[in-house]
């Protein structure tokens, strides 16, 4: 049996310069890729929204619904350490609210964390679920729950006062007790800077190749989902084609009647005595 994934064990992969993979997943069958292909961490994103329910943004996402593919997602990948968002309106309210949300999330999924988006104000609430024994992984630059106030997907951290907002968030969310601070959509070298100043790893989407790992929606990676796609996304598969058209061949040959042919059937023995007396 392979050995566990843990915090721990990330935190020595950052000190001994490994670098560490992430990925998203929603259900059993992709956490169960995920973890055949040596996937660190995964994700359990509320961008299910977005690539599963086919909504415009995050925001509708609940964590009930959270908790759902949690629960699948650790079925799929036991010894993976797993993530999981914790979606709008679950820890805005109340920092007690918060830690509630948070316990609930790991007493239910068996998980091994939560994430949450936000900056320098999210210190106070990344402490007390911490205090609660639920590892953070704090969320900084582009957080697409606060998509509106944003005014859409850009780069953060362009000026010198976004910059140094960035920094002093990272440092007080790791002060705090994240165990990890993913970067979004944040500039090569500012994510690098932050990434040196840290004890803890750090993730980057969109934030360059100095970060201590990558993060990318498997759906965005594996070419799945063609309504929009990152500057920060490589593909590296067409997956979603290949599956059109084996769906497509499929559509064909039941309208031909070629499928399913005398190797995807069953026979009857003795068909000839016993079909006649049926009625």
């Amino acid at each position: 049996m392979a050995d566990k994934k843990t915090w721990p064990k990330m935190q020595e992969m950052k000190d001994n310069g490994e670098k560490i993979a992430m990925i998203t997943a929603y259900d059993y069958s992709s956490a169960g890729m995920a973890e055949k292909a040596g996937i660190d961490i995964i994700l359990v994103g509320d961008s299910l929204g977005n690539v599963v329910q086919g909504g415009d943004n995050t925001l509708p996402v609940t964590v009930d619904e959270m908790i759902y593919h949690a629960k699948a997602v650790k079925r799929g990948a036991p010894n993976t350490c797993i993530i999981v968002d914790m979606p709008f309106g679950s820890y805005e309210i109340s920092i007690e609210e918060g830690v509630r949300n948070a316990v609930r999330i790991i007493k239910e999924t068996g998980c091994d964390g939560v994430k949450l988006e936000g900056g320098i104000e999210r210190a106070e609430l990344i402490r007390a679920i911490t205090n609660a024994s639920v590892p953070v992984m704090a969320h900084i630059g582009m957080t697409p729950q606060k998509i509106a106030q944003m005014g859409g997907f850009k780069v953060q951290g362009k000026s010198i006062e976004d910059a140094q907002k960035l920094i002093d968030a990272a440092k007080a969310l790791e002060a705090a007790g994240a165990v990890q601070v993913l970067m979004e959509c944040v500039p090569t070298p500012l994510a690098t800077k932050i990434t040196e100043s840290l004890e803890v790893p750090t993730i980057g989407i969109g934030a360059g190749n100095g970060t201590t790992g990558q993060v990318l929606v498997w759906y965005d990676m594996a070419g799945m989902y063609d309504k929009f796609c990152p500057k920060f996304v490589k593909k590296y598969a067409e997956a979603g084609k290949i599956i059109t058209d084996a769906m497509a061949e499929y559509v064909a040959e039941v309208k031909g009647g070629q499928f399913p042919d005398e190797a995807h059937s069953f026979a009857l023995k003795n068909a000839d005595e016993i079909l006649p007396r049926l009625y």
